[in-house]
């Protein structure tokens, strides 16, 4: 297939996976399956959003990647396990969201949890997904040492990316990065420049929701979308996607002892970049309080000043 057609391909393909999730979106807010309140969390701010986000983006996405199925082998072959680990993924994390009770964070909590007779929902999403990575990688065949690559990229990408759920917009804005760079790289094993064309336009779909704060994609969209676009990766030689696999692990690794939120907030142009979009930080509001006799401030004036709130505005960590 020509660069052109490869192109059309992947913006038609794109096209329905952003319809899709659209669509899903206002079918589950509809009626959403077990009630609103399951589906209802809190922010960083403090205010309602729903996860509905997530399963509709990983619907779309699955749409579109099934849109831009052709009938070539390999091209069915990657259809089917992007398919796949989206699918997967999406449903663990879903199980997650809707049983986990948060206490337990990190591949630390969640094994340190298991050492003590405790199985968390976090350590069956984890081994899920993992097994979703295996199924996927083997869908989309190639040697034994191929799979297993292929199956760390799954099952890693989808993990990282949900580190990056913390805030509005960040997980999304993480995905098309990597998706610009996968679609850049791909080649060979049915793969083409448009291979993450429709994770990506399912995610951009509902970003407005994401960045509104209305919505969230929660373990089940970020662990689709990362799953998808690890599944999306094993088109790439095989030199770039074991780099690519040792800098999610090295990040994964990072993330137990860093928080990437203060590396965000410390770091001025990721700062900017995380900000992009999103509504300003609530401004501290200051109310006029009269001074009373006594107070070491008064000097027989009739007010002043003091913050009718916390005032540090510091991020809450991961």
């Amino acid at each position: 297939m020509s660069r052109a057609r490869e192109l059309i391909a992947a913006a038609a393909a794109g096209a329905a996976a952003a319809g899709a999730a659209r669509l899903a979106y206002a079918a589950l807010n509809l009626r959403p399956p077990g009630g609103t309140k399951a589906w209802s969390r809190t922010n960083h701010r403090g205010e309602p959003v729903t996860l509905l986000e997530g399963p509709a983006v990983a619907a779309g996405a699955i749409a579109g990647v099934l849109a831009q199925a052709g009938p070539g082998s390999g091209s069915a072959r990657s259809a089917a396990a992007m398919a796949a680990a989206a699918a997967g993924a999406a449903a663990f994390g879903a199980y997650d969201d809707l049983a986990g009770s948060g206490g337990r964070r990190g591949f630390r909590g969640h094994l340190g949890a298991l050492r003590h007779g405790e199985v968390t929902t976090g350590t069956i999403k984890l081994g899920g997904i993992g097994v979703t990575g295996i199924a996927s990688a083997a869908l989309g065949g190639g040697s034994p040492a191929d799979v297993v690559i292929n199956a760390g990229l799954v099952a890693g990408g989808a993990n990282l990316l949900n580190l990056f759920d913390l805030r509005p917009g960040r997980a999304i804005k993480v995905a098309v990065a990597s998706g610009a760079l996968i679609s850049a790289g791909g080649s060979g094993s049915g793969h083409g420049v448009g291979v993450a064309a429709p994770p990506v336009a399912a995610a951009l779909a509902l970003l407005p929701e994401d960045l509104g704060e209305r919505a969230m994609l929660g373990d089940c969209g970020a662990n689709a979308l990362g799953a998808v676009l690890g599944a999306a990766a094993a088109g790439l030689p095989r030199p770039v996607r074991i780099a690519v696999l040792a800098g999610i692990t090295g990040l994964t690794a990072a993330s137990e002892k860093v928080s990437f939120t203060k590396v965000i907030e410390r770091t001025p142009t990721l700062r900017w970049l995380d900000m992009l979009g999103r509504r300003p930080a609530d401004p501290v509001l200051r109310t006029v309080i009269p001074a009373q006799r006594g107070d070491p401030a008064f000097k027989g004036a009739g007010t002043t000043l003091r913050s009718a709130e916390h005032t540090d505005l510091t991020p809450p960590e991961e």
